[in-house]
């Protein structure tokens, strides 16, 4: 659908003119709109900002009512038209919250402000979304109509939709992204998925991450901006294409205007009835790219295994059983194929030593990266490899931060993670029991809000996949170095990564308060088994 628009634009920041009136019913109920003020910021320190809060005439405090987030105050005559939808019970009595960006006051007359809008809103990561869910919706549910309604919102992501432009847009859907357990239905008009602060990188993870139960309506004109951070019109397709090709449910309404709030405005009522269609049936997730339905099977996702004890750390045993241990591998659990866990006092020495991350190919050599006299700042830790009680033979990395190691299924490789960077290295096992040929071969995905990509544990597959457990989940990559999907994982980074159960189809996540598993359709290669050579990649 393509529908003319126009207005001012400059350099990036909206202009916003007169919004199109919306031809509601002199009999339609009128919701109120209350103004207020949120200074006291612990996620954004220092900022000041005015919100509105749209409460209907329908609302009855006795059900929690629905939500609809807004960022950059009230936009597309929202009120009214919620107003409209509302008393046709074409979507569900919602709380509306309209919120500006914030600001640091200046200290006199002859400062400015700090204006955080671009901070706030072009930025990935969970920042905006913990300032609302922890901060201004907390404020939002102290407030009462002016007939004495308290507000009450429903807890229940379904129940819960937020929108915006522009740089709105994309904080939008950075808050849906990071935090799918508190808004599952997204609103975007003319969104900035461009080079500012990041962006531009979600056609590409939307692509990967295993997919999220998000219901995605996105705007824009064929005339948006094309300036330094790049072009509006064609980064919005991209994410259309992105989300489609993930299996989201995802709408568009292309315009052919400039970056103006007009066309949104105009095509606001259809989006909202389509955003909340079928409410509240459960916004669902899709089954997401083909590389990622080679691994996961429809309906198991991760279930907990094992709560608290500090798990950092999971290695498999030979018959399918796994091991969990704390950061010093001194308490360590034993989990068994059916999914329960007890203690294990005197676990096999072999066990405590892939904790440590020592590493035991299937003929008794084993590997060890290490601190050792020889090392010094360009060879970085030093990876010992040694046979049964024979001389160690000692191979520097160059890595100062040499970490989790893991063979690959042919063993004729040795992968190595450098904690300090994006990269895990690929070093070649000589006949000595030497490395040679290192390269930064596997290239990571690394969040916004870190300098590396917070690699701590690795695990391969039969078919040569290495699963690496990483700040953003489990980053699963091909044989040529390629991160092919990304498995997010339940409340934290992972720590940790390991393949179990008697045929190796479990994989298992530490996560530092948890460990949890799910049941994968590949199996699992540990180095204690026979050299397995898998199909060449696909390059």
């Amino acid at each position: 659908m393509r529908r003319p628009a126009s207005s001012a634009c400059l350099l990036g920041f909206l202009v916003f003119g007169p919004l199109a009136a919306f031809p509601a019913s002199a009999e339609v109920p009128k919701g109120e709109v209350q103004k207020h003020v949120f200074e006291v910021s612990a996620v954004f320190p220092g900022t000041v900002r005015d919100y509105w809060v749209y409460i209907p005439r329908q609302y009855d405090p006795s059900k929690p009512a629905c939500l609809f987030v807004c960022q950059d105050g009230v936009q597309y005559n929202a009120p009214a038209v919620f107003d409209e939808l509302i008393e046709k019970k074409e979507i569900p009595v919602l709380i509306g919250v309209f919120v500006m960006h914030g600001r640091v006051k200046a200290t006199s007359d002859g400062a400015l402000d700090r204006f955080n809008r671009s901070y706030e809103y072009d930025g990935l990561g969970d920042g905006y979304a913990r300032f609302l869910i922890e901060e201004l919706l907390p404020e939002v549910e102290k407030l009462k109509s002016e007939d004495g309604r308290p507000v009450r919102i429903s807890r229940d992501p379904n129940d819960r939709a937020i929108g915006g432009s522009s740089s709105g847009a994309v904080c939008a859907f950075t808050a849906a992204w990071e935090r799918p357990d508190a808004f599952r239905r997204v609103f975007s008009a003319i969104g900035t998925y461009v080079g500012l602060r990041g962006a531009n990188d979600y056609p590409t993870l939307i692509r990967k991450f295993e997919p999220k139960p998000l219901r995605v309506f996105l705007e824009d004109g064929s005339n948006d901006l094309n300036i330094y951070g790049g072009d509006w019109w064609m980064a919005n397709q991209e994410m259309e294409r992105a989300l489609t090709f993930a299996g989201y449910e995802v709408a568009h309404a292309w315009g052919d205007g400039p970056h103006s709030s007009k066309h949104a405005t105009e095509i606001f009522p259809d989006a909202m009835r389509w955003l909340w269609k079928d409410h509240p049936r459960a916004v669902e997730a899709g089954k997401g790219s083909d590389r990622l339905q080679e691994i996961l099977i429809p309906g198991e996702g991760w279930e907990p295994v094992v709560r608290g004890g500090g798990a950092a750390a999971v290695a498999s045993g030979p018959s399918g059983e796994v091991f969990v241990g704390d950061a010093s591998a001194t308490r360590i659990a034993r989990i068994a194929p059916d999914g329960r866990s007890t203690p294990e006092p005197a676990p096999p020495a072999t066990v405590v030593d892939a904790l440590r991350g020592r590493i035991v190919r299937h003929d008794g050599v084993g590997f060890l990266a290490h601190s050792g006299p020889g090392e010094t700042s360009t060879s970085g830790r030093q990876v010992e490899a040694r046979r049964g009680d024979g001389a160690p033979v000692l191979s520097n990395t160059g890595l100062r931060e040499a970490g989790a190691m893991v063979l690959s299924p042919d063993q004729s490789l040795l992968y190595v993670a450098d904690a300090a960077s994006r990269w895990v290295y690929s070093f070649q096992v000589q006949p000595d029991l030497s490395l040679r040929h290192g390269q930064k071969y596997y290239h990571l995905h690394v969040g916004d809000d870190a300098a590396d990509a917070g690699t701590a544990g690795l695990a391969v597959d039969r078919d040569g996949r290495l699963y690496v457990a990483t700040s953003l989940g489990i980053q699963v990559c091909d044989q040529a170095g390629r991160v092919n999907a990304v498995l997010a994982t339940p409340g934290k980074a992972a720590l940790g990564v390991a393949f179990g159960g008697p045929d190796l189809d479990m994989l298992y996540v530490a996560t530092g308060g948890a460990v949890h598993r799910r049941k994968v359709k590949v199996r699992g290669c540990l180095p204690s088994a026979a050299p397995h050579k898998p199909e060449a990649p696909k390059l």
